[in-house]
């Protein structure tokens, strides 16, 4: 038993370090530290080398990771601007998701799968990752963009919608038939996690959070950790009500994190809270989730079936970028910005991971379409950052970076 332990350990403390020391080289030679950790995952994870390993509590320190880094950028993004950007979000949410699943379904029936196969390649073309997007966004330190702010309402919604559909298609796996009503009630349960949170977020919290303060001043009890405790409670109350109606938990992180930063608090506590958040998602879970997505990773994909890889990817490249960049046009949203929205929202990461491990254990999909999927996820998230970097450079090169509070200005000009 204490062997064991001290096995698991030794494997923390690998991902740990070389997490940290991949990610410090990408940063040194001019990208975000996400792409080393990726790196240092399937270099050093069972792909390759097969000195870490995957284990129980590395997925539960990741889960967290993934949960932090979403309060954080939550916490980093005005609810306001979000929604001002909102119709350009719905486009590029609503391109990025069709395009790619006709493509991949169109694709599965192709090479003469099922139709259940046929549907579950098209849902993980479709697949997008709020959490890589948030990650890349914060290493670039483009957070106060426009293209950030659409990126990140593009994939949240894009998110709602992919798990929706996936719901669907499971019910259709299991009984044959996909009702009105099934659908209908999936697409209900959404709506009401998003109006709840909305009211409660908006309306109460504040209210409440400000109530709760007095008490715990009046008695005395108010102190930073205290403050963050609460905070924490609230995120994650958000993340178990989106659990509830078949959303991701991250989209409750998100939100609360949009709502924490709109509490009436102390700036002091704020801070300090602000400070734990993003020193606990960046500094320990974060880059644990980034390294440990890489061990789903097997190369035996290249030779297995090279030409479906091939096709697979192409089509996952083509899809999604081209999908959000051609629904952007008709936005106020610049062509250049649309594609480099593209390209952040070609990134698939965890979301795809579980669709296919779903299918995987439902035996709808076999080992052989699962890798070609883990693939395709894996491989569109480690190039999101070096894509997305040439993007914002490219942007800022062309003086089409535009910043949102570049963008108040010009409202309150005009």
């Amino acid at each position: 038993m204490v062997e064991s332990v001290g096995i698991d350990l030794l494997n923390l403390l690998g991902v740990l370090t070389l997490a940290w020391i991949f990610g410090t080289i990408a940063e040194r030679v001019g990208y975000p530290a996400l792409m080393g950790e990726l790196l240092a995952g399937i270099v050093f994870g069972p792909a390759l080398l097969g000195l870490l390993h995957p284990t129980e509590e590395l997925e539960i320190l990741a889960e967290l990771g993934v949960f932090l880094l979403m309060i954080y950028v939550g916490m980093e993004v005005d609810i306001h601007d979000l929604f001002e950007l909102g119709p350009q979000s719905l486009m590029i949410a609503f391109g990025g998701f069709v395009l790619p699943f006709a493509l991949g379904y169109g694709v599965g029936v192709y090479v003469g799968t099922s139709v259940e196969q046929a549907l579950f390649i098209g849902i993980a073309m479709a697949a997008t990752s709020l959490a890589t997007k948030s990650r890349i966004l914060v290493d670039l330190d483009v957070l106060d963009t426009r293209i950030a702010g659409v990126l990140l309402g593009g994939a949240l919604l894009s998110d709602v919608g992919v798990m929706v559909v996936f719901a669907g298609i499971n019910g259709f796996i299991r009984t044959g038939e996909v009702t009105a009503i099934r659908l209908a009630l999936l697409i209900g349960q959404a709506l009401l996690f998003f109006v709840v949170v909305l009211v409660v977020g908006d309306r109460f919290l504040p209210y409440v959070w400000l109530q709760l303060q007095r008490w715990m001043e009046r008695h005395q009890f108010v102190d930073k950790t205290s403050t963050f405790t609460v905070a924490l409670v609230v995120a994650l109350l958000f993340a178990f009500f989106a659990a509830a109606v078949g959303l991701h938990m991250i989209i409750g992180g998100f939100m609360a994190g949009l709502f924490l930063r709109q509490a009436q608090l102390d700036p002091e506590i704020y801070e300090h809270m602000y400070s734990v958040v993003y020193d606990l998602a960046m500094g320990f879970f974060a880059p644990i989730f980034f390294v440990t997505v890489a061990f789903d990773l097997t190369l035996g994909v290249f030779t297995t079936a090279p030409g479906l890889l091939a096709i697979i990817l192409a089509i996952a490249f083509v899809g999604k970028i081209a999908g959000s960049w051609l629904f952007s046009l008709p936005t106020k949203l610049s062509s250049k910005e649309g594609l480099v929205i593209g390209f952040g929202m070609n990134g698939r990461g965890t979301v795809e991971i579980v669709i296919v491990s779903a299918g995987l254990s439902a035996g709808v999909i076999g080992q052989e379409l699962f890798s070609l999927l883990v693939f395709t996820a894996i491989f569109t998230t480690a190039l999101v950052p070096i894509t997305v970097k040439w993007g914002i450079d490219w942007l800022e090169r062309t003086d089409d970076l535009v910043f949102t509070d570049d963008e108040e200005g010009d409202l309150e000009g005009a």
